[in-house]
């Protein structure tokens, strides 16, 4: 039987979510995930092994505090998978203090030792560098969904990712049923600049979810 996001009731299935390029996502379309719908109708859907969120954190140093962190904690306890890590502070050529950071190592390895328990693998990122580990997966015998969107301006997910999985679904199909609205108002954006996945990112208020 198929049904929500094409899961199937016998498969075995993963969750990769690549939590910047998701939220960047689902920013640029104008709402937030409702994690808790989504592992929720993952569950009734499938046979759901794992749903792993990756991200790095940002910590400030002199507060000791992420804007992130309330986000990761209430996954950690709500049946999700964390792999996180702590960005890398420099500075750059203009004297700003910047972050970097970056989990796709993380999430190409674990999908890779997780691949043979698997019927079906959802990868929830539009970034093209995951297109070689998708391909390999698939010689395993693994259908491989990606869910990201090119109803954004611009558009979050490649082509080339978007052409190797075996199926696409664009997350602005699904904004009426795990999206998210009327949250409090977003913060000040911090002075601190952020690289790649950071630029401006996770500034968002996480402390409403429930």
């Amino acid at each position: 039987m198929t049904n929500f996001m094409g899961l199937r009731e016998q498969e075995k299935t993963a969750f990769f979510i690549d939590g910047a390029n998701l939220y960047k996502a689902a920013r640029n379309l104008g709402f937030d995930i409702d994690y808790k719908s989504l592992l929720a109708k993952a569950q009734e859907g499938c046979q759901l092994i794992r749903a792993s969120y990756y991200t790095a954190i940002q910590e400030d140093r002199d507060q000791d505090y992420s804007p992130l962190r309330p986000l990761v904690d209430w996954l950690d306890y709500n049946g999700y998978t964390m792999v996180t890590k702590i960005t890398r502070e420099f500075t750059d050529a203009q004297g700003r203090k910047r972050y970097k950071g970056s989990t796709d190592v993380e999430l190409v390895v674990d999908m890779m030792l997780l691949a043979d328990r698997l019927d079906h693998l959802v990868l929830f990122s539009g970034n093209g560098d995951f297109r070689r580990v998708i391909e390999a997966i698939q010689a395993k015998g693994v259908r491989v969904t990606v869910l990201s969107t090119v109803k954004s301006s611009p558009p979050m997910a490649s082509d080339e990712l978007r052409r190797q999985a075996d199926s696409f679904i664009d997350l602005a199909d699904l904004e009426n049923v795990i999206g998210r609205r009327g949250g409090a108002p977003r913060k000040p954006k911090p002075a601190a600049n952020y690289d790649d996945d950071y630029e401006d990112e996770f500034e968002d208020d996480f402390e409403d979810i429930d």
